[in-house]
């Protein structure tokens, strides 16, 4: 489980990498399960330590028409029933204070959005539930100012938290990974983790629709194991086209094996 693993983390670069992946929301308590089965799998076979990722309500749409969720309790409780019937930890993103404690029932990662890492309220709340925290990284903020939100986790009274990198604003519509940050976050002395995905995000489209570019995530991936990261963040789907939020730069769900096998043997070769 994560609340075991992160120590070995915080005292040193593990052997290993660790994922958290899934779809950007949940969408229903099939797909989830599919999606959650064939990641284990995957990730039993080539022993990587697994999170399952979904969002069980999606806060920050470009639109007001755009797919937000299934119903809280509802996508929650699926969130639940992967991580019993799986044995492996999930995570989940919160958007304000009131929903710490919502989701802490149910999941064992609170994630703070981008947008939202500098806010303390939030985070204090995310905090006080003990859970272990991730946040990602703002694109509008340097990977040195990231220290400030761990110390806000920290000075709550919670010592299980790391960083997740997302790329940084470039221009009005793309993202760029500045990967000097990998290395200036972990010496915070917490797990640093690459968000392979949201990091290709093209956002602020004229459709209102986030574009993307996940024929790069392999690149991506590739570059921050080389680094030094800790985990990997990746959203993926057996139908990334059809997929109710973030398609644009998923990867396909058929694709993660054969990318996974090349990063542990990359991981083997640079330790």
């Amino acid at each position: 489980m994560i609340n075991t693993y992160l120590p070995q983390l915080k005292n040193g670069q593990s052997d290993q990498f660790f994922l958290m992946a899934g779809p950007c929301a949940i969408e229903g308590e099939e797909v989830a399960l599919r999606i959650a089965e064939k990641i284990v799998t995957i990730t039993d076979k080539l022993s990587i330590p697994y999170v399952f990722k979904g969002s069980y309500r999606k806060a920050n749409r470009s639109r007001v028409d755009s797919f937000t969720g299934i119903g809280d309790e509802k996508a929650l409780k699926i969130l639940e029933k992967v991580g019993k019937e799986f044995g492996i930890p999930t995570v989940t993103d919160i958007h304000e204070s009131h929903e710490a404690a919502l989701a802490a029932a149910y999941v064992d990662v609170l994630q703070i959005p981008a947008f939202l890492c500098r806010q303390t309220e939030l985070l204090v709340a995310a905090a006080e539930t003990g859970k272990v925290i991730n946040i990602k990284k703002g694109q509008f903020l340097s990977a040195e100012s990231m220290k400030f939100a761990v110390d806000k986790v920290n000075d709550s009274g919670n010592e299980k938290v790391f960083l997740t990198d997302r790329g940084n604003t470039f221009g009005y519509q793309d993202l760029v990974v500045d990967f000097r940050g990998i290395p200036v976050m972990r010496a915070f002395k917490v797990p640093t983790v690459m968000d392979c995905t949201h990091s290709l995000q093209q956002p602020n489209q004229t459709s209102g629709v986030t574009g993307g570019k996940p024929e790069l995530i392999e690149t991506i991936a590739k570059a921050a194991i080389a680094v030094g990261v800790d985990g990997l963040f990746i959203e993926t789907h057996p139908d990334p086209a059809n997929a109710k939020s973030d398609g644009a730069n998923m990867l396909h769900l058929d694709h993660l094996e054969g990318l996974l096998t090349k990063l542990v043997r990359l991981r083997e070769a640079i330790l």
